[in-house]
């Protein structure tokens, strides 16, 4: 990685607007069957670009040259394509859910996090993407494909992705075996305060894949779907963990320092994290808990009022190609959706070895999340399950109050 400042920025500000994203969407959700006025149609063939392109990010997403003047996709494009783009940057995902939610905004593209990918679909706010019109959408991670595919529809084109992982520090710590090295309360105490734990609403799947195995009365399936008793039992584990926790980490940067300067032994991690430490000859090691390992995807989704529908198709094969998804994952320390970024002379073997950019057996261990909803997983319609306002009233009680 050349410059992960701007990762840290990008990822501290995706996970310390969980608590707001949820009075976002128990406040702000247009909900239901209401579609927004001047819903764009799912294109069947290409037209000229209309000369413009208005986007919707987080912080590092997309870079025009403006942090640094070697860090740049967006100036080739416009030069390519003559699209030229407006990008509205925003702090926290509850501001992006908001914008696009906003009737009088009419943003061609976002590329959404988890947490908010899969309520604008539910909400109508994102049109499907027709990919026969993306050059390269096969080339991509079949597995990320379908993490957006609804009803044999396709609403969102992979962009990059990660991993959450156990993470150890070799010298204390002997290999853990799965998740229970966290929660449960007889491992965690013998590391006491020297644990480090994501602060995200969303870390409440680590303790539910936990509770998988142990209590199997809970009938526990999909992580990220969780019935109230479900999520109750979660914030138990997590609430009797919180004694041994030395830390919540919102910025990336925390976790490095925190096992860099030996405050942290075992705790939750990134590829990013595991990289950082090991090109610094830290003795840390990562694993994929025996429960399994969950993960995310950042993608690119077109929006229901979208104006520039031509120059935005452009747009997402300019970032589908290898050598685009070689700079963003550069820039950004995560791995691309597009493993032709690791061929020929594009990405260095160590990063994509570091990131398992290509390895299907490892992405075939990997649960993503999506954002937690009233409506059960597994094609149900039932409204049996929690929200990702009640995760985050939740993970509050267990790690806060």
């Amino acid at each position: 990685m050349r410059l992960t400042a701007t990762a840290r920025v990008k990822a501290a500000t995706a996970l310390a607007a969980a608590a707001a994203l949820a009075a976002a969407a128990l406040g702000g959700c247009s909900g239901g069957d209401d579609k927004p006025v001047g819903v764009a149609k799912v294109m069947s063939t290409l037209g000229p670009g209309e000369g413009a392109l208005n986007l919707l990010t987080l912080p590092g997403s997309v870079e025009s040259g403006a942090t640094d003047p070697r860090v740049d996709w967006v100036t080739p494009f416009q030069e390519r394509t003559g699209c030229k783009i407006g990008m509205k940057v925003v702090k926290t995902p509850e501001e992006m859910a908001d914008l696009m939610r906003d009737g009088n905004r009419r943003y061609d593209g976002v590329a959404a996090p988890p947490e908010v990918a899969g309520r604008l679909v539910e909400e109508n706010q994102v049109v499907p993407i027709n990919p026969d019109l993306v050059d390269g959408y096969k080339k991509l991670e079949p597995k990320l494909r379908k993490l957006l595919e609804r009803d044999g529809k396709h609403y969102g084109l992979p962009y990059v992705w990660g991993s959450n992982l156990l993470m150890y520090d070799t010298r204390t710590v002997p290999p853990p075996a799965g998740w229970a090295a966290l929660f449960d309360p007889a491992q965690a105490r013998r590391y006491a305060g020297r644990i480090v734990m994501r602060d995200s609403p969303l870390a409440i799947a680590e303790a539910a894949l936990y509770l998988k195995g142990r209590q199997r009365k809970l009938k526990i399936r999909d992580p990220y779907s969780l019935t109230p008793a479900q999520l109750a039992a979660a914030g138990r584990v997590l609430a009797a963990q919180r004694p041994f926790v030395g830390e919540y980490w919102d910025r990336p940067a925390d976790a490095v320092s925190a096992f860099a300067g030996g405050r942290a032994v075992l705790g939750q991690a990134w590829p990013y994290h595991l990289d950082v430490l090991n090109r610094a000859s830290r003795p840390v090691q990562g694993v994929i808990p025996a429960e399994g390992a969950t993960g995310w995807m950042d993608a690119w989704m077109i929006g229901a009022r979208a104006e520039h529908p031509n120059c935005m198709y452009q747009w997402l094969q300019w970032t589908a190609s290898p050598d685009v998804q070689q700079q963003v994952a550069e820039w950004t320390g995560v791995a691309p959706a597009n493993p032709q970024a690791c061929s020929g002379d594009r990405l260095k073997s160590g990063f994509c070895a570091a990131y398992h950019v290509g390895d299907r057996g490892y992405l075939g261990k990997i649960i993503f999340a999506h954002a937690p909803s009233k409506a059960c997983g597994g094609g149900s319609d039932k409204k049996d399950c929690t929200d990702y306002a009640e995760w985050t009233r939740t993970w509050i009680q267990a790690t806060k109050a």
